[in-house]
C-alpha cells in the first residue's frame, strides 16, 4: 500500500506569506505547493467508498444446522427491499463460511437463482418459472421486496460455520442513461444458530408414511410466508403433511370421496416428546375429501394441539378429527402418549397430519424450527414408491421432503 505524505511534509512546499500591493495577504506557492491540493484529493479517495446498491437485506430467522440423510443443511431466507428509483436485478449471490476462506459455500446465479426467489405480492408458487412470482423473480421493482430461499448443504461430518457472509451483485440501468452497471453488497453477515435440534419420537405407532410437502427448498410449506399483525413469519419452514400409505401403495382405497377411504383416517396421533399442552381447539367439522371450505386465520389449522416440549420449542398437530382430542390445556404428557386421531379439518382436502415445530406458542406467529428422528427406514422418493422401493436405515435425521418412510413400533 502506498504511504501518503504527512501534512507537515506537504506544508514544506508552501511558499512564504507575502503582501500584495493591495495590502491583502496571499500564499505564494512554490511548484511543490501543488502537492497540498493533490494530497487532499488522495485522502478523499482513500476514505471514500462506493455507496453500493440501495437495498435493504433482512434475515428474519438465522439458520439452525440440521442433518438430512448424508448432508448437514443450513436453511434460511434473505428478504431484499429495493430503495432505488430504478429496478434492480440480482445477478449473483455467493455465501462464504469465513472471511479468511475465499471459496464460497455456494453461488447462485441465472436459472438456479431464479428458482430460489419469489416476488412478494405475486403468486408465491413453488418454482422460479415466469408464472411463479410474477415474471423475472430476480428483478426488484422500486419499493418492491423479493425473497431468496437459501438451502446450503454441507457434509454431515463437517462442522457448521459460526457465521455466514454474503456477496450480492445487482445490475441496474441508472436514470438518464441506457448503460447497465453493477453494484455489489460485499459482506452481509448472518449468524448461524448453534442451538441443538430437538429429537422427536414418531407421531404414529408404526406404518408407512409420505413426508408430504416436507423439507425441500421448493415445497409449499418452505415457501409459505405469513404477514400477521404487522410482522412476517415462516412457521412452516420445516413442516410436514404426514399421509399414510396403505398396502396398495397409495394413500386411499375404493375412491377418494369418503374420509374412511383414506388409510390415515382416525390413525392415533402420539406425543413426540414430553411436554405441556398449551392450546387445544376441537370445534371444526371434518371436511369432505377434495372439498376445501373457506379458510381463515381462525380455522386454518382446524382442530389442533400445541404442545410445548422445551423452553422455546412448540409442536403443532393440525387437522385432527373433531371430538377425538384426549388432552386439555395444561395437561402434561409423556413421549408416546396418545393425543388425538388423525382427521381432515381446517385447511385440508384429505386426511393427513400437519406437524411443525416452532419457536413460539402460535400456529402462525412463529418461526419454523428443524427437528430430527432417532431412526426410521427410508423407502425412497414418493414418485418412485413402490415400484423402485429402497430400504435404507436413517438415524438422527430429518426426513426428506416427499419421501416415503417407515416407522418402527414406538417404545415408551
Amino acid at each position: 500500500m502506498t504511504k501518503l505524505p504527512t501534512i507537515a511534509a506537504i506544508l514544506k512546499g508552501v511558499g512564504p506569506l507575502v503582501l500584495k500591493k493591495s495590502g491583502q495577504p496571499e500564499f505564494r506557492l512554490s511548484r511543490t505547493g501543488f502537492v497540498l491540493s493533490i494530497a487532499f484529493v488522495l485522502l478523499s479517495a482513500c476514505f471514500a467508498r462506493e455507496r453500493g446498491p440501495r437495498i435493504e437485506v433482512v434475515c428474519p430467522s438465522p439458520p439452525i444446522p440440521v442433518t438430512i440423510g448424508k448432508n448437514k443443511v443450513l436453511v434460511y431466507e434473505l428478504h431484499l427491499t429495493n430503495f432505488d428509483v430504478v429496478p434492480l436485478t440480482l445477478k449473483r449471490i455467493s455465501v462464504f463460511a469465513a472471511r479468511e476462506n475465499p471459496d464460497p459455500l455456494t453461488t447462485l446465479e441465472g436459472e438456479k437463482l431464479s428458482t430460489a426467489m419469489i416476488r412478494i405480492g405475486a403468486p408465491m408458487a413453488m418454482s422460479g418459472s415466469p408464472s411463479a412470482g410474477g415474471g423475472n423473480t430476480r428483478t426488484l421493482d422500486p419499493g418492491g421486496r423479493n425473497v431468496v430461499f437459501l438451502w446450503i448443504e454441507l457434509p454431515a461430518n463437517k462442522s457448521a460455520p459460526a457465521n455466514l457472509r454474503h456477496q450480492l451483485v445487482f445490475s441496474s440501468t441508472p436514470a438518464g442513461t441506457d448503460k447497465p452497471s453493477d453494484a455489489t453488497l460485499e459482506d452481509f453477515p448472518v449468524p448461524v444458530n448453534q442451538n441443538p435440534v430437538p429429537m422427536l419420537s414418531p407421531p404414529f405407532d408404526r406404518g408407512i408414511w409420505l413426508v408430504g410437502d416436507g423439507p425441500t427448498n421448493d415445497s409449499n410449506h418452505r415457501r409459505s410466508i405469513f404477514a400477521v399483525d404487522g410482522h412476517i413469519y415462516s412457521p412452516e419452514r420445516f413442516a410436514i403433511d404426514w399421509v399414510k400409505v396403505g398396502p396398495n401403495g397409495d394413500s386411499h382405497h375404493d375412491g377418494t370421496s369418503k374420509n374412511e377411504n383414506w388409510w390415515g383416517w382416525r390413525e392415533p396421533v402420539l406425543a413426540v416428546a414430553d411436554g405441556e399442552v398449551m392450546e387445544v381447539v376441537d370445534e371444526f367439522p371434518d371436511n369432505t375429501p377434495r372439498i376445501l371450505p373457506p379458510v381463515t386465520l381462525d380455522n386454518i389449522a382446524g382442530n389442533h394441539i400445541v404442545l410445548q416440549i422445551a423452553r422455546n420449542l412448540f409442536v403443532t398437530y393440525a387437522h385432527l378429527q373433531r371430538g377425538s382430542i384426549k388432552v386439555r390445556t395444561g395437561d402434561h404428557v409423556r413421549r408416546g402418549d396418545m393425543l388425538a386421531l388423525l382427521g381432515n379439518s381446517g385447511n385440508a382436502t384429505a386426511a393427513h397430519l400437519h406437524l411443525q415445530v416452532t419457536d413460539h406458542n402460535s400456529v402462525l406467529q412463529s418461526q419454523g424450527v428443524p427437528f430430527i428422528f432417532a431412526a426410521f427406514i427410508y423407502l425412497g422418493p414418493g414418485s418412485d414408491y413402490p415400484e423402485k422401493q429402497v430400504s435404507e436405515p436413517w438415524g438422527n435425521s430429518m426426513p426428506p421432503g416427499d419421501g416415503v418412510l417407515m416407522f418402527e413400533p414406538v417404545k415408551k
